[in-house]
């Protein structure tokens, strides 16, 4: 089952890999991209102090992250294993406002009232994501807030999940905006925000792209061409009207997105 795989992925690691997981994200060649995504996390966040629930934590870095911005935090993973390293590290942290429970995020019922929840990453490697979300639904106090980063189209098909599915039996999906809407909808969640996904972002730096000083708006005009549709400035339309629609295709046709749900 793919549970098992979830549950044992820790410690079937070899030593270097299982490393590279608890030294999350400074280890990541995308360790830019992850800080980009926590970083825009952290702006649709009510400020401390909160209750927040962080899903599918692992090690917990996230979780350690969202404790020294001073919430009080409760991490939970299906994973023995995570979350006895995620122990470990909050422990020497001295994070006292950091706790971790074993538990299956589409399964258990929390008990306490949450203020916002976050999956970082992890409802894609959920069996039914409307399980989860009913859960956190639940979790939530009145007015609180789920908010997704997770991967969309394509990504239970890519090679890298496809491998990690093989070697070691767990769950890779599409997790994208519709998929997560439509499920939070039927778990009672009143609304949804959809935010540009930052990898995007982090992408683009990554490809040694830059801003060219003296042609400014040449450079911003050639940048929404690639991500709006190319005849809106072919045919001369106000730089409002391009703006306009950039925001409007990303919120109704984004593949992946950052998804904030509102109870």
């Amino acid at each position: 089952m793919a549970k098992d795989g979830e549950r044992q992925y820790l410690s079937v690691l070899d030593e270097d890999t299982r490393r590279h997981t608890e030294e999350k994200p400074f280890s990541n060649d995308s360790c830019g991209q992850c800080l980009m995504e926590l970083g825009a996390i952290f702006s649709l966040l009510p400020p401390p102090p909160l209750r927040l629930l962080d899903l599918g934590c692992g090690t917990g870095w996230t979780s350690r992250f969202f404790a020294r911005r001073g919430y009080d935090v409760t991490g939970v993973d299906i994973s023995e294993d995570m979350i006895q390293c995620a122990e470990r590290l909050r422990v020497s942290e001295g994070l006292d406002n950091l706790r971790f429970q074993v538990l299956d995020y589409e399964a258990s019922p929390f008990t306490e009232a949450f203020g916002a929840a976050v999956f970082f990453d992890a409802l894609h490697h959920s069996e039914d994501e409307a399980l989860a979300l009913k859960a956190v639904h639940q979790a939530l106090a009145p007015g609180g807030i789920c908010i997704t980063s997770e991967p969309g189209v394509g990504h239970g098909s890519s090679p890298e999940s496809l491998e990690a599915m093989a070697r070691y039996g767990v769950t890779e999906r599409d997790m994208d905006p519709p998929r997560i809407w439509r499920a939070a909808e039927r778990a009672g969640f009143r609304s949804h925000t959809l935010y540009a996904h930052t990898y995007r972002l982090g992408h683009y730096y990554r490809q040694g792209h830059r801003f060219p000083g003296r042609k400014p708006f040449w450079w911003l005009l050639k940048t929404l061409e690639s991500w709006v549709r190319p005849r809106a400035v072919r045919r001369g339309d106000s730089m409002v009207d391009v703006l306009r629609l950039a925001k409007g295709m990303a919120a109704s046709v984004a593949t992946d997105a950052i998804v904030l749900l509102r109870k």
